[in-house]
């Protein structure tokens, strides 16, 4: 996919206040804001059904939004949202404004491939911990990766994935990484399921319980 996939319509919005937000839910609309560059933040208003639409779309996390207001478009990516605790209604977006030319930092969901053949999973009967589901990154908009994989074909039961063992894309830099080694996190490790866990645990004890006996 490319940024022009993904394509947002916005009127700015001139009225502020809980109360302003409000009228404008009962219109099927979601206010947001969009900041970041040379220019000041801008208040806007979006069609709740198109944005929602484009929300269960993966990929429009992780990608450069068109963002078309008032008949100018802007590059963007969502930076954040706010979600009704109990019914399926944004409550606000907010959109930060990026530059082709100037990197950038924002999250990119990690996709775990490999599970079922890792020898962890397959020999040896342990199943994946997923200790991170997305990875903050630092790059220019068309670097913008969808996703990083975490390919897990050669891992080990008692392994573990750091960001470090990942395969970042060209241009594509782990802002953890950034601040040094004490920072390479872990991202997956494959574990004993926690009943067989349990279980190994209770014989090491009744063994060493055993041992103690035998010595007196």
């Amino acid at each position: 996919m490319s940024k022009e996939d993904f394509v947002l319509d916005a009127q700015i919005r001139t009225d502020e206040g809980k109360g302003a937000s409000r009228r404008l839910r009962h219109s099927n609309l979601t206010p947001a804001i969009i900041y970041g560059g040379k220019e000041a933040p801008q208040s806007i208003t979006l069609e709740h059904k198109e944005l929602a639409k484009h929300l269960e779309n993966e990929a429009f996390y992780s990608h450069i939004v068109s963002l078309n207001v008032a008949g100018k478009a802007q590059d963007v990516i969502l930076k954040d949202l706010q979600r009704h605790p109990a019914k399926p209604i944004v409550m606000h977006a907010d959109f930060l404004r990026v530059s082709q030319t100037e990197k950038f930092t924002t999250k990119v969901p990690l996709h775990f491939i490999n599970e079922d053949i890792a020898p962890g999973v397959k020999t040896n009967g342990g199943i994946v911990n997923h200790i991170m589901t997305d990875l903050e990154i630092s790059c220019l908009p068309r670097d913008l990766p969808e996703f990083i994989e975490v390919d897990l074909a050669e891992i080990d039961l008692g392994d573990i994935v750091h960001i470090s063992d990942l395969k970042l894309p060209e241009g594509v830099e782990s802002i953890a990484l950034n601040h040094g080694s004490d920072y390479d996190l872990s991202v997956a490790s494959i574990v004993k399921p926690r009943g067989v866990a349990e279980e190994e645990e209770s014989s090491d004890t009744e063994a060493e319980g055993e041992e103690g006996g035998d010595a007196e």
